[in-house]
């Protein structure tokens, strides 16, 4: 069946794991220590010592929603005064644009906060493509690695699972979305050196994704 809709995640996905690991996680960790002293209201969900517990989180990659939302508020300076301007793969704006004229509906669900997508989305190269999508899913949703959160998107977004196809480079993810009725469709960058899953279709970009999918393409 020809997907109505597509959920992607971005890690991987539309934005260079390198982005996230060489600048915007450098960027939060050098800021981490003036944030904490600032007493920020993101701060309530952090125990103490927040410094301390803030900088493990982020050595281990913990996928933790107060993290999240910190580092987005510290990326969101970072964007808004220039220093930061989003890496995406060059397929991706292309990509979306034609998806969004032919009428599909473009959703993303990433373990970064709402904010930081959005903020991510919004200062590209390629411009401001916030627009392009109808809605942003992060944690709070629930875990990428848990069926019940794509069911629970797809059902709040009012599309059949079986009609919305979920991108993403992470086979544990890709399950997780299979299990709950969605199309799946593994990212396989050669940048990124992500291993192919035998369990998923798989695609080396957005292009390669429409073809394999009956979407138009470039």
């Amino acid at each position: 069946m020809k997907p109505a809709a597509i959920l992607t995640d971005i890690e991987g996905t539309t934005t260079p794991i390198s982005f996230v690991q060489r600048v915007l996680f450098p960027y939060a960790r050098t800021r981490m220590a003036e944030f904490v002293a600032s007493g920020h209201p993101a701060l309530a969900d952090v125990p103490e010592p927040k410094l301390e517990t803030l900088l493990g989180w982020m050595d281990r990659d913990e996928k933790i929603t107060a993290l999240k939302a910190i580092q987005g508020v510290i990326w969101e300076e970072g964007y808004k005064s220039g220093a930061l301007i989003a890496e995406l793969y060059g397929d991706i704006p292309p990509a979306l644009r034609r998806w969004v004229r032919a009428g599909l509906r473009l959703f993303v669900y990433s373990s970064g906060s709402v904010p930081a997508q959005k903020l991510l989305f919004g200062h590209t190269p390629a411009g401001d493509l916030t627009g392009l999508f109808q809605a942003y899913f992060d944690t709070r949703v629930g875990a990428k690695r848990e069926a019940a959160s794509y069911a629970s998107i797809a059902r709040g977004v009012n599309v059949p699972p079986e009609e919305m196809l979920f991108l993403s480079d992470m086979e544990a993810e890709l399950d997780a979305a299979k299990a709950s009725g969605l199309q799946t469709c593994q990212l396989v960058r050669d940048e990124d050196g992500t291993i192919p899953t035998k369990r998923h279709e798989t695609a080396k970009d957005f292009n390669d994704v429409a073809r394999k999918f009956g979407l138009p393409h470039g």
